[in-house]
């Protein structure tokens, strides 16, 4: 695997990479846009930062492209929508640098609250002077923190500490999270008329772009003072630069910006303001940080390799990683009842239904169905399909996808079951593991029992005798060895559906003999990849 690192990233925590016989990693800084898109066609995987823009375009350049790896928590420089239709992995680091940003916060604010930079600089010039630098204290004083995710719930923790009342806006965590830091959870509205002290700590996102805006500024208290170490514009810059510039905010420390480098007239007066501490993006730039942020992405390209589940992929359903080695069975079997069905099937399906029964059910099987979906989808476009475009790819396919879940199942502990719809009728398939083996117990109302092999044979006939002699005969004139049949039956002398495994494929003059020998209602090779 061919890894490209376009931005700096720690050579400790790139180790494992560089050990790993299986990657060649090319460290290229400095490519201008042009450069990375004529080099990235040849590479597998690129690292970067946030100094990496990772569009369409570069992802139309990128052919062989599998896992765009972002050293840190932030995508908003990756085009996550795109990549997942080419069926890209994009994975981050979301916890490595999360004490970081949470103690640049800390940083920041105390920075401000006790004029650390201008008594800093005016000390070094070689005055003394102390009036004038007359700081806040922070206890008593109340914090309203936007997003109590990792960073915004160690801002919260460590603020208590100084002895401040902390509440919080965040409606995607639960009221437990809340109690468990000590933190009211409050409305957007609330949080702006009580709190002292601002801090965002949310990604950004369209729901989050400009969420603090000039009309919030007017309804905080007089001499509030705000942060942002999340992302630039989740506060607008052009509000905050009126709201210092009126005196209704106090003071302000901002690591982020909406342009980076800033080169906006707004970005520039804003950073040049008396009342601002600012520092040039650097909530994750600690060694240790960077360490882990390079390992963590490290990690994931390895187990991509292996085959095994990527932990912080941010466009892939994910597997509990307690029920993963229970459930990963399941996977190799669903993927193979959704290569076999599909070529079985007619063409132009509607709706594709997936099925769990039995205990298998009481688990989230999310990810089994675009594995199955990724599998049955494969062999109907040019392009490939995997667990990250799957239901894309149905979507725009004009496919519906079901899953049904029910812990009932009369003869078999688990089972899973395929169905897909067209005009032209229905197809069904289930099947379940058996002594750690894959097996098709069951196709349309037919039983059966045959483990998928890489060529196969199905044909569909009314059931006379002779019948199979006359198959096995032709096959044998055409030199193909069966290795082993299933056939399933309604009925003694009724309608029957047999299932050869062959060692070699059934060309289509074969198929043809074989039709006529029987009268074959349905004939078809199947090949397993």
């Amino acid at each position: 695997m061919k890894v490209i690192i376009t931005d700096e990233i720690s050579e400790a925590g790139l180790q494992t990479l560089r050990e790993d016989s299986r990657i060649q990693v090319d460290v290229k800084l400095g490519l201008s846009v042009s450069e990375l898109h004529e080099v990235i066609g040849g590479y597998d995987a690129i690292i970067t930062r946030s100094g990496t823009t990772v569009d369409a375009a570069l992802l139309d350049c990128a052919t062989n492209l599998k896992m765009i790896a972002r050293a840190g928590v932030g995508i908003d420089n990756v085009d996550v929508d795109y990549a997942s239709s080419k069926g890209v992995i994009v994975v981050n680091a979301p916890f490595g640098n999360t004490n970081s940003a949470a103690e640049h916060t800390m940083a920041l604010l105390l920075s401000f609250c006790r004029n650390v930079t201008v008594a800093n600089n005016s000390l070094k010039s070689g005055q003394w002077q102390r009036a004038p630098f007359t700081g806040h204290e922070l206890k008593h004083k109340t914090l309203g923190v936007i997003g109590l995710g990792k960073v915004g719930g160690r801002v919260a923790t460590r603020c208590k500490a100084f002895e401040m009342e902390v509440i919080a806006y965040d409606p995607y965590i639960s009221e437990k999270r809340g109690t468990d830091l000590g933190v009211k959870l409050v409305s957007l509205e609330e949080l702006i008329r009580y709190a002292d002290v601002l801090t965002v700590h949310t990604p950004l996102n369209e729901e989050t772009r400009g969420m603090i805006t000039g009309e919030h500024f007017e309804k905080m208290k007089d001499g509030i003072i705000a942060i942002n170490c999340a992302r630039g514009g989740i506060i607008e810059e052009q509000a905050m630069l009126q709201a210092l510039e009126s005196g209704k905010v106090t003071g302000a420390a901002f690591d982020v910006w909406s342009v980076e480098p800033p080169n906006t007239e707004t970005l520039k007066n804003l950073i040049a303001h008396p009342k601002m501490v600012v520092t040039p993006h650097l909530g994750a730039n600690t060694f240790e940080a960077q360490k882990n942020v390079a390992i963590d992405v490290s990690r994931e390209i390895i187990n991509y390799i292996d085959g095994k589940p990527l932990e912080n992929a941010v466009n892939i359903p994910k597997f509990d990683p307690d029920l993963m080695e229970q459930m990963k069975p399941f996977v190799e079997l669903i993927g193979k009842l959704g290569e076999f069905i599909c070529q079985l099937a007619p063409a132009n399906p509607e709706k594709i239904t997936f099925a769990y029964n039995g205990k298998l059910a009481r688990f989230d099987c999310a990810p089994l169905t675009v594995c199955g979906l990724a599998a049955l989808l494969n062999r109907q476009t040019e392009t490939e399909v995997n667990m990250v475009n799957a239901r894309l790819t149905a979507r725009n396919m004009g496919i519906a996808v079901e899953e049904v879940r029910t812990t009932e199942s009369d003869s078999f502990s688990n089972l899973v079951t395929i169905t897909m719809e067209s005009a032209a009728g229905s197809r069904s398939i289930a099947g379940t593991m058996f002594d750690g083996m894959a097996k098709i117990v069951k196709m349309r109302d037919f039983m059966t029992d045959f483990q998928p092999e890489p060529h196969m044979l199905v044909i569909n006939y009314e059931d006379r005798p002779g019948m199979l002699g006359k198959i096995g005969t032709i096959l044998g004139e055409a030199n193909i060895n069966i290795g082993n049949m299933n056939l399933g039956r309604r009925q003694k002398a009724g309608e029957a559906m047999v299932v050869f495994s062959v060692d070699t494929p059934v060309d289509e003059q074969t198929l043809a003999k074989i039709s006529d020998a029987c009268d074959a209602r349905f004939i078809k090779a199947i090949r397993m990849l």
